[in-house]
């Protein structure tokens, strides 16, 4: 199967200008089972309630039935089950969970267009893509800014841009490559499919509910052809000096030598976004002087230079030991509070585990906050997160009686206390 990925990702590479006709043959019963191998199968139920262990139990049947139902076009796609995850700031984000069918259909279509599109895609954007993280994004705008010529950032926020995609322009644009009308029909039953939210279904006219495997590769399409291509195509003939995009997902920043050119680009991709029925969040986009030069522009008002967020990560210009310019990246203050307050939500629940437990559970979870963060500046803050953890898990371990001894001079040397230090890991990101 994977054979024939990659002779379509082989064609897709070399005829830019190339629509596939036939793809829905590769969607086979040993297709789809070889992408059930391949998916996170400990995902929550849909709407018919069904579980990924009752699916898998039955798996062969199940699988020829899908390939037979979509065979003769009577494949129907259910409505997900929204459900609202913590954002942070008290608010949340709607996530639309498929059932566990629908989940798997979608992820063999996505894998599909994963094939074509990973050809056509540029190496700006490194969001939902195989290959490509966070970091990678990160170490991108950093090379950017310390070795090109950057004195302004423009920094964007595309306002709930997974609820406002066209579903008209969206499968236009994928009419760009794709001409099998299974796959195009396909796609349309899941944009159409709906949400259900306390059993009442709403149709949805536009969006696409993130949670199915189908959203991320669309959401990336649609910003190809909205963003990526106009900023690179035609948008760099418009400036005068250099300008460099990074983008991840629905969240990018643009660097610019002249701010002349980043305030037109300010008011192109507000006209740009408008067209496509998207709009930027007012609050969470500006544009900031910013790079080797900020500092001492700013000292003359006897400031100091702004800063940007982006992936979790607070941007600072700062000095080396030289005096050289040197980028300073640190968990901003939102990651840090939205993992200490998953740490105490998990500790008040489960405050009467023993506690060689809790120190696995803690330490799995520093670990993983570790693994993210832990960049060349981040040392301190990353031992102060440590070190709050410590005393959730003090004050939780107190709770559990008021005649307790749990001192600092006696839980200081006790094994099953010790929880691990912050090391670098990314040194070179």
């Amino acid at each position: 199967m994977s054979t024939q990925l990659d002779r379509i990702a082989i064609k897709a590479r070399f005829d830019a200008k190339a629509r596939f006709t036939s793809l829905a043959y590769i969607i086979t019963p040993e297709f789809l089972m070889e992408t059930w191998r391949m998916m996170n199968r400990k995902g929550a139920s849909g709407v018919d309630g069904e579980t990924t262990k009752q699916f898998e139990s039955h798996l062969e049947e199940r699988t020829l039935g899908i390939w037979a139902r979509m065979k003769a076009n009577r494949y129907k796609a259910q409505p997900v089950r929204r459900v609202e995850i913590p954002k942070g700031n008290g608010k949340t984000r709607p996530l639309g969970i498929p059932t566990v069918e629908d989940r798997l259909v979608q992820r063999a279509v996505a894998r599909i267009l994963e094939a074509i599109y990973e050809q056509d895609f540029l190496n700006i954007s490194y969001g939902f893509r195989p290959g490509r993280n966070p970091h990678h994004a990160l170490q991108r705008l950093r090379s950017t800014i310390v070795t090109k010529k950057v004195r302004h950032i423009f920094e964007a926020d595309i306002r709930g841009y997974f609820n406002h995609i066209n579903h008209e322009w969206l499968m236009k644009m994928l009419k760009q490559r794709i001409a099998d009308s299974v796959i195009l029909r396909l796609v349309g039953k899941w944009l159409k499919a709906g949400v259900m939210e306390n059993g009442v279904v709403t149709r949805n006219e536009e969006g696409s509910p993130q949670g199915g495997p189908i959203s991320p590769i669309l959401a990336n399409i649609y910003l190809h052809y909205v963003l990526d291509l106009w900023f690179e195509k035609r948008c760099k003939k418009w400036f005068q000096g250099e300008a460099y995009l990074v983008r991840f997902a629905d969240d990018y920043v643009v660097c610019f030598q002249y701010k002349r050119d980043a305030e037109n680009f300010q008011s192109y991709i507000t006209d740009r976004m408008k067209k496509f029925n998207l709009e930027l969040a007012e609050e969470k986009t500006r544009l900031i002087l910013f790079g080797r030069f900020a500092r001492e522009r700013k000292s003359l008002y006897e400031e100091k230079p702004e800063t940007f967020d982006f992936l979790g990560f607070k941007h600072v210009c700062g000095v080396g030991r030289k005096g050289e310019f040197v980028l300073i990246r640190i968990p901003t203050v939102k990651s840090c509070r939205k993992f200490l307050d998953r740490v105490h939500k998990w500790l008040k629940t489960h405050t009467h585990w023993k506690r060689r437990d809790q120190q696995k559970q803690l330490t799995s979870m520093l670990q993983g906050f570790y693994q993210y963060f832990s960049l060349y500046h981040c040392q301190s803050k990353l031992e102060y997160i440590r070190n709050e953890v410590i005393q959730q898990w003090i004050r939780t371990l107190r709770r559990r009686s008021q005649r307790h001894q749990l001192y600092w001079c006696y839980l200081k040397n006790r094994e099953w206390f010790k929880l691990p230090y912050p090391k670098l890991i990314h040194p070179n990101i």
